[in-house]
């Protein structure tokens, strides 16, 4: 059996190494990736955090499973070096009293699927974080554990270094298409430098270019590039035990060491080119920084000392991911559309496509409701914490 993957970001080296770690599968792996410094990848560019929570059931079951994956990962990628730079913290999101309702909802829904939550009203929010600007608040949720970031980058290269071990091959090329045989299967996939290659699988995981490249199966994919800012700040107050906030504004920000990252709300929100990665500096004081000071005082007196821009692969009918095989194609799994969320959902998506690959069925986590079934049905499987 043979396996090609579009991209060789997170998403498609999680897919190969548990493929290639499966007891199962007799084959071989080849991960088409055209940039192997990975230098505009959104692996790379990410603020690469893990949350568990998310409005949707599903969403938390493959995020719990993140959090098991990096903290397990020296061991299970045979690498006892490894230090993917986790920080078990939390998010923290604040609501108005017009978001209290829907901020309760959403944590009712996450304390029945076994996560960690705490909703803390008004008083409770400024005791725990004194530094909090808490007058025009209702109420925040936390959680006690399961949550926090890391370093996006050494677990892209750990992933791939994993792989590579069990006999993934990397080929630096792009695929421009997906040619399909006469019964609907796809038969070989045409890369730039290399002309056609055959495959018994074939694995979108292209990220923002995933649409273009599914159009070449005429596959409509409902997938976009929409850009990111990230700015990065120091201040002189200590923040002691901050978070990763989400402000009620859409802003969020994180410390990072002795630094801390933020993002301001995208309004508007384009489409953009996947080759656009123009930094908007001027949205750091224009939009970002009276944020920022509003919410905590202290952050008035901060300086800016660097900024990148990134994308989401950005799913516009419902933003999550596509994943798994297409209907009448099925030969062809997505794995598309994170909106945001991508890399802290690899590991699961990746054994899951390695499951359905070996087995034809999902074994752990049931990927099934994120199929692109559900686009053609229109039924969309909406996650509303999305940031």
């Amino acid at each position: 059996m043979k396996v090609v993957i579009a991209g060789g970001g997170a998403i498609g080296s999680a897919c190969a190494y548990f493929l290639a770690s499966c007891r199962d599968f007799s084959g071989d792996v080849l991960v088409v990736e055209p940039d192997p410094t990975y230098r505009e990848a959104a692996s790379t560019r990410s603020a690469s955090s893990i949350r568990q929570q998310f409005s949707t059931p599903l969403n938390i079951d493959i995020s719990r499973f993140g959090v098991e994956f990096l903290r397990a990962a020296p061991q299970l990628l045979a690498d006892p070096q490894l230090d993917l730079g986790l920080v078990e913290s939390s998010y923290l999101y604040l609501a108005t009293r017009q978001g209290r309702e829907m901020l309760e909802q959403r944590a009712g829904i996450q304390r029945e699927h076994g996560v960690a939550v705490r909703l803390r009203e008004r008083a409770e929010l400024a005791a725990r974080y004194p530094w909090l600007h808490t007058d025009d608040l209702a109420a925040g949720c936390d959680t006690l554990h399961g949550e926090g970031w890391f370093d996006g980058h050494a677990l892209l290269a750990a992933l791939r270094r994993a792989g590579e071990r069990r006999g993934v091959r990397y080929l630096r090329d792009r695929v421009l298409g997906f040619e399909r045989a006469a019964g609907g299967r796809i038969a070989t996939v045409l890369l730039e430098e290399r002309g056609r290659i055959g495959c018994d699988y074939a694995i979108n995981a292209a990220g923002t270019r995933s649409a273009a490249l599914a159009a070449t199966a005429n596959l409509e994919l409902p997938v976009v590039a929409r850009k990111r800012n990230v700015f990065v700040f120091t201040c002189p107050v200590p923040i002691p035990h901050c978070p990763l906030v989400i402000d009620p504004s859409g802003l969020w920000f994180r410390p990072e060491g002795k630094r801390f990252l933020c993002g301001p709300p995208e309004d508007p929100d384009p489409d953009v080119s996947p080759r656009d990665f123009e930094v908007d500096i001027a949205a750091f004081e224009a939009h970002a920084w009276p944020l920022l000071s509003h919410r905590v005082p202290a952050f008035e007196a901060i300086r800016l000392t660097s900024a990148w821009a990134g994308h989401y692969d950005y799913n516009t009918f419902d933003q999550n991911a596509f994943i798994g095989p297409v209907p009448g194609i099925g030969n062809l799994l997505l794995a598309s559309g994170f909106s945001g969320h991508g890399i802290q959902q690899s590991p699961a998506v990746g054994r899951g496509l390695a499951e359905h690959i070996c087995y034809g069925e999902y074994r752990t986590i049931d990927l099934s409701p994120l199929s692109y079934a559900r686009y053609l049905a229109n039924m969309p499987l909406r996650e509303l914490n999305i940031i």
